[in-house]
């Protein structure tokens, strides 16, 4: 029985690229002055976001366990949201040996364009066992209207609308 396999002639390479890839970060952190295991506990990152939309509000929530609400900075400038803020690395005064560090620690910026259909003066921000909540409301004219739809005849809404009796 033979089998046909598809040739691909990139998935090499893309391996090797990522390999590439892995191989040049580690150098790059083994060579900071603060050495290996420092580097891989600053490195930037950005919190995770669910964005989601209802009739009044557009909602963000942010994932950011372990950061001070102090250390959180919420702003809008024209047209974009900035949240900005800071894990820190916890010191301690006893010597600890650490076999793996996952967390990762340092600086981070989400910037988020907003639609026309917010309203910047009605912003709300609230904080709560490592979620930030932000709330931004729409404007008026951008809610959604209820249309009433009317029975009869289009003469009859016309005079309707002009103010005579039909």
């Amino acid at each position: 029985m033979t089998v046909l396999t598809r040739w691909e002639p990139f998935r090499q390479s893309m391996t090797m690229q990522d390999r590439m890839n892995v191989m040049n970060r580690l150098l790059r952190e083994s060579y900071r002055p603060e050495g290996p295991e420092e580097a891989l506990t600053t490195t930037n990152y950005a919190p995770p976001v669910d964005i989601y939309e209802d009739a009044h509000n557009i909602t963000l929530k942010l994932e950011v366990p372990g950061i001070d609400e102090k250390d959180i900075d919420v702003r809008i400038e024209n047209t974009t949201l900035t949240v900005h803020g800071e894990r820190k690395i916890e010191k301690e005064e006893k010597e600890e040996n650490f076999r793996r560090v996952e967390r990762q620690y340092g600086e981070f910026t989400r910037s988020f364009t907003l639609p026309n259909s917010v309203d910047p003066t009605q912003v709300s921000a609230h904080y709560d066992k490592g979620v930030l909540k932000i709330r931004l409301a729409k404007k008026a004219e951008a809610k959604p209207k209820q249309i009433k739809v009317t029975v009869g005849s289009e003469k009859t809404l016309e005079a309707k609308v002009q103010g005579k009796a039909a």
